[in-house]
């Protein structure tokens, strides 16, 4: 009897993630059948059984060059991911293994950084990347995008760090190991599971971020989030072509995400289980 509960139970709790999942995955399989569609096949509704046309990729990829916001977004999200860590990993060191009084109000402060709305620091960062020559440049959106999820990451590493015992870097220093070989050469190698997921979600986050690539950029350093927007016109919406350019967005971080997603998991539940 206790079997068969036990059996129900599971049955439930599969069935039930399973519906949470298929509706976290709805927008993305609309967007994707949408671009196979035409253009008034798009406006009809939703439908399973499109056309099946190829025409809004290939416009996509020759009509409004794919391939340059393409890299501009690998180099800002590659970028600021490898700044933002040569920032935090020092940082979260000092937190976790030299706190001070004040170590857990800094954390705090950071953190709530994040809560503030954007659009109200538009103004004085746009005045700033402008008088600065920072304007629709990669380096200026990726400073910009390494400063707004740089919270996340210290957060992030210093909860990493945390779970490492601090014997271990008293024995490194008492063999006579500088500050910058214990970061490098004993940190580091013993925190890859978490510097490598926080680097993949980072990386994820400078992807999809839209807000400030959209308002810092106009073609030079345009990312593929701008480029999903140049898709919006005084004569409408083209839903049709817009799915097309969202799918090509998606789909390298999606087939990131589905590549590395052990190593993501693994540095999430970093020192979950002791």
């Amino acid at each position: 009897m206790a079997r068969a509960v036990s059996t129900r139970r599971k049955a439930a709790f599969t069935a039930a993630a399973w519906l949470v999942a298929f509706v976290i995955f709805f927008p993305i399989l609309y967007t994707i059948l949408t671009s196979f569609k035409t253009e008034p096949e798009a406006i009809a509704g939703f439908s399973l059984f499109p056309s099946w046309t190829s025409e809004n990729y290939v416009e996509v990829q020759t009509q409004r060059d794919y391939f340059k916001p393409f890299m501009n977004s690998v180099v800002i999200s590659v970028g600021s991911t490898l700044l933002a860590l040569l920032v935090a990993i020092p940082a979260a060191w000092s937190m976790a293994f030299s706190p001070t009084k004040r170590t857990k109000d800094i954390l705090m402060w950071m953190l709530s950084t994040k809560m503030m709305p954007a659009v109200a620091v538009l103004v004085p960062i746009y005045l700033i990347f402008r008088d600065t020559g920072l304007l629709d440049t990669r380096i200026g959106l990726t400073v910009m995008l390494t400063l707004i999820n740089l919270p996340i990451v210290v957060w992030m590493l210093y909860t990493y760090f945390r779970e490492i015992p601090g014997e271990i870097l008293e024995a490194s220093r008492m063999d006579g190991a500088s500050l910058l070989n214990e970061i490098v050469y004993v940190l580091t190698p013993m925190a890859i599971p978490g510097i490598a997921s926080t680097m993949l979600l980072n990386i994820i986050l400078a992807w999809n971020e839209a807000f400030w690539t959209i308002r810092l950029t106009t073609t030079n350093a345009a990312p593929l989030t701008a480029f999903i927007a140049s898709f919006s016109s005084p004569q409408g919406l083209f839903w049709a072509k817009l799915s097309a350019a969202s799918t090509l967005a998606i789909a390298p971080i999606l087939i990131m995400g589905w590549f590395s997603q052990r190593q993501l998991v693994r540095g999430l539940t970093f020192g979950a289980v002791k």
